[in-house]
């Protein structure tokens, strides 16, 4: 799939771009990860890892919203993500964490499987996109427009 898939189908839709969503979604993010961190203090790694993916949902949908997007499915997210990989403006780490943290956290919804390693993992890893979306938020909010166009051009 790609960025025109996810426009036709309605996954992923053209707006403005939105400094003020963007701004209150790294907050949620950070709130999220604040969470996780005090789940897993607690013992309660399934919960760890769920707000570990939802900080990292947060953070990712700050950067769409930079780029003027607003997504409806998270699957367009990855699309998102794995574009600007392929820009070079993200290492492709980050798209196989956001992607490892989508599947922990199912299966810890939906399959009853976790543990704290999964947890301890998740953490980390979105400490580093937490990081990355938040720098990667300040770049864009001066070039979203030069983005937008290369994003829509492939």
């Amino acid at each position: 799939m790609d960025i025109h898939t996810c426009l036709r189908k309605r996954f992923l839709i053209k707006g403005e771009r939105d400094h003020e969503l963007s701004s209150k979604e790294i907050a949620e993010s950070e709130y999220d990860f604040s969470k996780a961190e005090k789940a897993f203090q607690d013992e309660d790694y399934k919960w760890a890892i769920v707000k570990c993916y939802y900080s990292m949902f947060h953070a990712a949908k700050a950067i769409l919203y930079q780029l003027g997007y607003i997504e409806k499915k998270h699957i367009a997210i990855v699309v998102v993500l794995e574009e600007l990989d392929k820009q070079g403006r993200i290492d492709s780490r980050f798209v196989n964490d956001f992607k490892a943290a989508m599947t922990a956290r199912e299966d810890a919804d939906y399959n009853y499987s976790y543990s704290r390693e999964i947890a301890e993992l998740e953490i980390s890893n979105c400490s580093d996109f937490f990081r990355m979306a938040r720098q990667l938020t300040n770049q864009i909010r001066d070039t979203a427009e030069e983005l937008n166009n290369q994003i829509e051009s492939v």
